[in-house]
């Protein structure tokens, strides 16, 4: 049970502003319990807070400000408050910035009551204007969706009087709900699926593990098409019935859509959300439920590991060798390592579910960390896809074409058998160089040492470092030639105008994520798909996600060694991960797939491993090379990025760094660096890169955090510490 503190009595408040320190105040009039939820001053403003203990009794009670108020919902209980702590200490990252993740929900502070919210009804508007065609156009796509007033006309980019002016026809209908309405209740004893045999053997093994109670990660393997889903699913139930919350966490959001539905014929009711594709009313609803309790199974993102559950007792990472679940920007943190850390502070069980795990949790479960399950055969009756490559060495290909003959003649049969082909290329944008044939310059970003991508789908340049955009130029930026700019290289909406002019006939569907205005609309355009309202897909690694297209029976993998380039200690891994995810969305109903990988490198050995399917050598082998280098999961690692908007103070800083790099040998910590960063400058700011590795076991954070202390930053300068880094750009 949480202390409460007396009233008048001095307390420690942890706020979420860039402080140091927990500040004391006086507890409210009605006293107040530690981990409550409070506004407290802090200069002109008041604040959110979490009331953290004892106060440090540096001042006087009497001096001190009193909290102003206690939020009304449930306090923050110490399993969640150890997790928050620990979490920032393992990140290096400051407190306060670590608590600001569990406290992003929109107006947590305001009144309770009723609210009026806002949704698409069935009326027509008796004159439509562009303002208004706008409105509507946003709640058919999102018609499930309740919306504040000034929240719709925000996303709509109107005024709320266009809102108001749209409520007589009915065209848009105003609601009174209370403010933050129950979740409906869903049904564990509901009859899941049948099972096959190795699913049923699996789910049992959950189940068992949870009837245990405590702190157990069990990492799921199964081949694609296994299954895997139903199977945690049974987990999910076994959660439920003994009156815990779940947490399903997704790295796709266009993947919730499926899900979903699953979750609702399993269990009679849709689940809570909390992911980017939600209103920020229902992100305040799911945050106060979760914090009663109330909401009893949660699908999200990776930030939905800081909700305040209040009986946490599952998560699920579906996926979880995916890279989106490491947050780059901000907070640098792996959804996956976090959920197990959480997990463990609140006595929870963890499903890490993934048909090619990572080698982190492939070696954890080697070494006995984790409890491993395996599910090595499609469900039903279909089977794994044939694989094979097409070696473009001995391919005739026309200049400026990327689909060789073999493939072209592979697509023309499974049209012909009225059947889907993919087409996949992990390459964004219309070609990734523009150049000029007069002066030979690129057309590069502004602000960041980066190439400018054509998008000529939405006629425009971007930076994918910034996102700065710009037309496509007439002439050249650089020497004024007209007519001489030409695009290198091939992206996914060039393989598309090559796919539609070899098949005129064909329904042809791109699925990357930069070509859909939110996530509704790619979530509708996936599920068209499925039906079967495309011929041929051509798409970035957004369809290895997860996506279960029946109709699909031949994968066609452009510049398979794409991801083979640079240094990246883990390019053989992913590359192989790819390769067997986007490989595993042919054959899912009865009829067998076909995947064809065209490469330069038929004898790499990431080819020859994906080709043989003996992923526990490619893993052994990979592990080996790690294991020799002491490198992740051997060993520690941790990248520091400087930047500044003057390189010659980055360098300065990182030099100073370097030369007190003896401070780590304690540790047993190499310090390599600095160099510029591969992107040396983004939006601005130039960036150089130190990397320290350490031995597995070494407690690297502490001996980090002195060593950075040790030199003064100079205010324009930032510097972040990345643990455990998944990207060294």
């Amino acid at each position: 049970m949480a202390k409460l503190h007396p009233p008048g009595a001095p307390v420690a408040v942890q706020t979420t502003q860039p402080l140091d320190r927990a500040l004391d105040y006086r507890a409210p009039p009605d006293g107040v319990a530690d981990g409550a939820f409070v506004e407290v001053p802090l200069g002109p403003r008041l604040v959110l807070g979490v009331v953290w203990g004892e106060a440090a009794g540096d001042w006087p009670v009497e001096k001190l400000r009193g909290v102003a108020r206690v939020l009304d919902v449930p306090p923050m209980d110490p399993a969640f408050r150890d997790f928050v702590e620990r979490a920032a200490a393992y990140t290096l990252t400051p407190l306060p910035a670590m608590l600001r993740l569990a406290l992003r929900a929109p107006g947590l502070g305001g009144a309770e009551g009723r609210r009026r919210v806002y949704r698409g009804g069935d009326g027509t508007p008796d004159r439509m204007t562009p303002a208004r065609e706008k409105v509507l156009a946003l709640l058919d796509e999102r018609p499930d969706d309740v919306f504040a007033l000034s929240e719709l006309a925000d996303l709509a980019g109107v005024s709320t009087g266009v809102v108001k002016g749209l409520l007589p026809s009915g065209a848009v209908q105003e609601i009174v709900r209370p403010r933050d309405a129950d979740f409906p209740p869903l049904d564990a004893s509901r009859p899941g699926k049948p099972l096959a045999e190795d699913q049923a053997a699996a789910a049992d093994a959950l189940r068992t593990g949870f009837a245990a109670g405590g702190y157990r990660t069990t990492l799921l393997r199964g081949v694609t098409g296994s299954g895997k889903t139903e199977v945690y699913l049974e987990a999910v139930a076994e959660c439920l019935a003994r009156g815990r919350q779940a947490l399903v966490l997704l790295p796709e959001i266009a993947l919730t859509a499926e899900f979903l539905t699953r979750v609702e014929a399993r269990f009679g009711a849709r689940p809570a959300e909390w992911h980017s594709g939600v209103t920020q009313a229902e992100r305040r609803r799911t945050w106060k439920k979760a914090a009663e309790g109330q909401a009893r199974l949660i699908v999200g993102a990776r930030s939905a590991l800081f909700l305040p559950f209040r009986e946490l007792g599952l998560i699920v990472v579906d996926e979880e060798h995916d890279t989106s679940y490491k947050q780059e920007d901000g907070v640098l943190y792996s959804a996956r390592d976090m959920a197990v850390l959480r997990a463990s502070c609140e006595g929870a069980q963890v499903v890490l579910a993934s048909a090619t795990p990572s080698l982190e949790s492939w070696a954890n479960a080697e070494a006995g960390k984790y409890a491993r399950l395996d599910l090595t055969s499609r469900f039903g009756d279909a089977v794994l896809p044939r694989l094979g490559t097409i070696d473009m060495r001995d391919a005739d290909i026309p200049s400026g074409r990327w689909i060789s003959p073999r493939l072209h003649d592979a697509i023309t049969g499974r049209l012909a058998a009225g059947e889907q082909s993919l087409v996949f290329l992990n390459r964004r944008g219309y070609a990734p160089v523009t150049l000029c044939r007069a002066c030979g310059q690129q057309i590069a970003c502004r602000h960041c040492d980066a190439r400018m991508v054509e998008h000529r789908f939405r006629r425009e340049l971007m930076c994918h470092q910034c996102g700065e955009t710009a037309p496509i130029p007439v002439a050249c930026p650089s020497c004024g030639a007209e007519g001489k700019l030409a695009a290198v290289g091939p992206g996914v909406e060039r393989m598309a105008e090559e796919v539609t002019g070899l098949f005129p006939e064909a329904r042809v569907a791109v699925l990357s994520s930069d070509l859909f205005g939110s996530s509704r609309a790619l979530k509708a355009r996936v599920e068209e798909i499925a039906a079967g309202e495309a011929d041929i897909i051509v798409g970035t690694q957004l369809v290895a996600k997860g996506h279960n297209f029946p109709h699909l029976t031949l994968v066609g993998v452009i510049d398979a060694d794409l991801g083979l380039q640079g240094s990246d200690l883990r390019a053989a891994e992913r590359t192989y991960q790819l390769m067997r995810q986007v490989s595993g969305r042919a054959g899912r109903a009865e009829r067998p797939g076909e995947a064809l990988l065209q490469t330069w490198q038929p004898e790499h050995p990431v080819i020859r491993a994906i080709l043989s399917g003996d992923e526990e050598a490619f893993l052994r082998e990979e592990a080996g090379q790690r294991r020799a280098a002491g490198v992740p999961p051997y060993g520690r690692m941790a990248g520091i990025v400087i930047s500044d908007p003057e390189a010659g103070v980055a360098f300065d800083v990182g030099n100073a760094l370097a030369r007190r790099a003896a401070m780590l040998e304690d540790v047993g910590a190499e310090v390599y660096g600095p160099a510029p960063a591969p992107i040396a400058r983004i939006r601005g700011r130039h960036r150089v890169r130190l990397l320290v590795k350490a031995p597995r076991q070494a407690p690297i954070q502490p001996a980090l955090a002195a060593w950075v202390g040790a030199v003064e930053i100079p205010r324009s300068t930032r510097l972040s510490i990345d643990i455990d880094p998944q990207s060294f750009l």
